[in-house]
Order: C-alpha cells, then structure tokens, then sequence
C-alpha cells in the first residue's frame, strides 16, 4: 500500500519495479496529488498497470486529535465534502467510486466516527497493520522518530520471522515520496523486499483482494 499527497519522487521507480516484478499493488492518493500536474503521468500509468487507485482525503485533513483520538477536528458535512471531492478529483483519470470501494484516511488516523461517516457513503475505511516501521520511511533526520531504511527494512523481516503468522494477511504501508531532507529513501528497497517476499511464497496482492 503507498500513500501520497504532496510528494512523489518514488513513483517511476516504484512502478518500474512492479512492473519487473509482476505485483500489483494499492495506492492512495489525495485530491491535492490527483490534481496536481506534475504527477499526472504516474497516475496515468499506473492506472494502465491495473493497480487499485484510491482516495486518501482531499485536503489531507486531520479528523481527530492526536492525543485525544475521539476529539473531532471535522464536521460530519466536512468530512463527507473532502470525501466527495477527493473522489471527484479521481474522475478525471476515470476512476470511479465503484472502482475504489476501499477509503485510507490521511494520516492513517480516525475514530469510530470517522469509520461510521465513511460507512454511510458507501465506502470501507481500511488501514495498515500495525507491528512495523514501514509507515516511517517518511521521517526526516531532524525528527526524534526519524527511523533508517536499514532499520525500517529489518523492522519487516523482523516481524515476519518473530510473529506466529508471519506477514500473512498483512497490509504494508510506504509513501510513493518523501520530502527532499530524507535522501535515505526507503522506496529504493523495494526490490530487495519484494524478492524477501517471494522468497517466502507469500502472494503479494492490492487491498480490494486480499479484502474481499
């Protein structure tokens, strides 16, 4: 699963690799990323690629409070909007709803209220599993939870080996690209990851299957 919004320097790499590598995979883009025409040529082939492209937020809104999870930051009417336009802006590489039954919130952050709004749309709210470093190859090094694509690589196999069900059913997050003060981009692993993966016989799939 890849996210992005207002960076992707990873995405030829990424879709390149894929492609080598016969995975499909998920990504979720806001509206901002979607109408943005710098990345108008990656969306594109990434749709022709047959990998599931879906909605992220519009705005990349934070729903709720990061210490305070059931304190909403957004109303109901919002939310629902930044949900509708996030869609409206997919429309114009011919994605429809239907095609994209399955939501991620930006941040990867929300509430029970946050999950019954996106029900009553007609969507599913779906995250990743947590028990990995994937989702920090965002970090920068002058954050305190700056993590290493070394570290955040070893977190995975770590996990893999450690756990009783391996990576079974597992949903992996990484970002399409990261801001330019991180030049340890994690998404140049990929390969290695991929082939750890395959190594291992697991099925690498995009989310509405491995959902369904």
């Amino acid at each position: 699963m890849f996210t992005g919004d207002e960076f992707a320097d990873g995405g030829n790499f990424i879709q390149q690799t894929l492609k080598k590598e016969n995975v499909k995979a998920s990504f979720f883009f806001t509206g901002n990323f979607y109408r943005n025409p710098a990345f108008k040529n990656i969306i594109q082939q990434l749709k022709k690629d047959k990998h599931y492209l879906g909605a992220h937020s519009d705005q990349h809104l934070l729903y709720c409070d990061w210490t305070k999870r059931d304190s909403l930051l957004v109303t109901e009417k919002q939310f629902k909007k930044d949900l509708h336009d996030n869609y409206k802006a997919m429309q114009t590489f011919g994605i429809q709803k239907k095609d994209a039954h399955f939501f991620l919130p930006a941040y990867e952050w929300y509430n029970d209220t946050i999950t019954r709004w996106t029900n009553e749309t007609g969507l599913q709210l779906a995250n990743f599993t947590p028990g990995t470093l994937s989702n920090a190859d965002y970090t920068t090094p002058d954050l305190k939870n700056y993590r290493s694509s070394e570290t955040i690589y070893n977190s995975i196999v770590s996990f893999e080996q450690k756990n009783n069900t391996g990576l079974n059913g597992f949903i992996l997050l990484v970002h399409i690209g990261t801001a330019k003060d991180r030049t340890d981009k994690f998404y140049y692993s990929l390969p290695a990851l991929i082939s750890f993966l395959k190594a291992k016989n697991y099925q690498l799939v995009p989310v509405d299957k491995l959902l369904k």
